[in-house]
């Protein structure tokens, strides 16, 4: 029914104004979600969705092949992984565009579109990866066809962003973050010297020889990735929609800018203590058991099968599937988001798709060209390096035009980032500087 052109609403239709007008959506489903959940923000998911299986894999053969004598970093990534997640964040909310869409306004076309593009080949790559992991863990789990879980999988992925709205997979993802604590209880299921643990954690132990160094390099290009700045900006400009729109009051400015700092830390935080314990199974299992080499997720998991028992090996191999449901529509979704933004099309996984064909189109496709790499005879965990060095160097001049956005007054208005997180952008900027430069180093050697 329509009345003078606009939609009629009922008392209980909650309006949300899309910018193709005013649309009615079913109301909120609370009664469902326990009130913890009610908190969780996109930082909490954005910092889960770093977990991947992809990084698991990292995380695990960091363990495997140095012990705990790797666990430092974890730590040391933190402050600058918040700060920069920050700056994104900030980004979204104050401005209301995401992270593209102001690089638009201040990059040459031809550079952002080359990040852009870039971004998207990386992405892709790693839903690949991921998607093979999953399928590999449920044939683990249940027998059959991996390839045929995988595409089961792609398939699954695929529906939910296109024909889920942004309010109700915003609660599919927060439900997922609840998984990774299967990492957390494999810990408890296993051995670990915690002596030995802190000592290494506290004290740390250098070597100087090239798989030393390129470790920390995969270590950091795992947990700052250039799709993690492009998602959170781009879920605060959701939540604004959400709330009609408009960005409100410097007061509801500063409120939501609170919520996003707390949000931030928590889920940076919560994802590198389980890289931290994904870090000490594969040290306290399978570098004591004498295996060294693990290539993917669920081979890691399949090791821990002989070595910690079948409850370990189906708390892991659980959580790479979950893990993964949760991680590839993020990367699916921030590579949509930074093409459409780029290009100026509609986008928003709010929008029904047939308000924004162009963006669900770059999510379809870039979930099936990675579930159909797993059905090539490319090697997953090959691509895998090549989509790391990629991203570091995407990353850098990404993270460095997002710290000069983020100290402008004519873009943030009085809402510029503070000292500490300048500081510690910078750092961070810097810190994958150098890890580019020593990809770019292994390459050449």
């Amino acid at each position: 029914m329509h009345v003078h052109g606009l939609h009629a609403l009922s008392a209980d239709c909650p309006l949300v104004i899309a910018r193709s007008g005013p649309r009615c959506h079913d109301p909120p489903v609370k009664k469902y979600i326990p009130s913890f959940l009610r908190h969780v923000g996109p930082g909490v998911v954005t910092g889960a969705a770093d977990d991947d299986p992809s990084g698991i894999a990292t995380y695990t053969q960091a363990g495997a092949q140095f012990g705990t004598g790797l666990l430092w970093t974890v730590f040391l990534s933190l402050p600058f992984m918040i700060a920069i997640q920050l700056v994104s964040a900030r980004i979204g909310r104050v401005t209301g565009k995401g992270v593209a869409a102001n690089l638009r306004q201040h990059l040459p076309a031809p550079l952002l579109l080359g990040l852009v593009g870039l971004l998207v080949v990386a992405n892709t790559i790693n839903i690949a990866a991921d998607i093979a992991a999953m399928g590999e863990s449920l044939k683990l789990v249940i027998g059959g066809s991996a390839h045929f879980h995988s595409l089961m999988f792609g398939v699954i992925t695929v529906l939910l962003q296109v024909f889920v709205p942004y309010r109700k997979l915003a609660h599919v993802l927060k439900w997922l973050t609840l998984t990774l604590f299967a990492y957390v209880a494999t810990v408890l299921a296993v051995h670990v010297d915690w002596g030995r643990v802190l000592y290494d954690l506290v004290v740390p132990k250098l070597q100087f020889d090239g798989g030393y160094w390129m470790m920390i390099v995969a270590l950091l290009g795992t947990t700052i990735s250039p799709y993690l700045f492009f998602w959170q900006a781009s879920q605060e400009v959701e939540e604004l929609r959400l709330k009609g729109g408009e960005r409100g009051t410097d007061d509801a400015v500063k409120r939501d800018l609170a919520r996003v700092k707390q949000d931030t830390w928590i889920g940076m935080t919560f994802s590198n203590i389980i890289a931290f314990f994904v870090m000490v199974v594969g040290a306290s299992v399978l570098y004591a058991g004498g295996v060294h080499d693990i290539t993917s997720a669920a081979q890691a998991a399949e090791a821990l099968r002989p070595l910690a028992g079948d409850f370990a090996f189906w708390l892991f191999a659980g959580g790479i599937i979950a893990t993964g449901l949760l991680a590839v529509p993020v990367l699916a979704s921030s590579a949509a988001y930074a093409v459409a933004e780029a290009f100026g099309w509609e986008e928003g996984l709010e929008r029904h798709w047939r308000e924004a064909k162009q963006f669900y189109a770059i999510i379809t496709v870039a979930t099936l060209v990675g579930t159909a790499l797993g059905f090539t005879p490319i090697d997953p965990m090959k691509a895998l390096y090549w989509s790391a060095v990629i991203n570091g160097v995407v990353a850098v001049p990404i993270m460095a035009a997002m710290m000069v956005l983020t100290t402008r007054a004519d873009v943030m208005g009085r809402f510029t980032s503070g000292r500490k997180t300048r500081w510690l952008g910078w750092g961070g900027t810097a810190l994958m500087g150098f890890a580019a430069l020593m990809m770019g180093w292994d390459l050449v050697h």
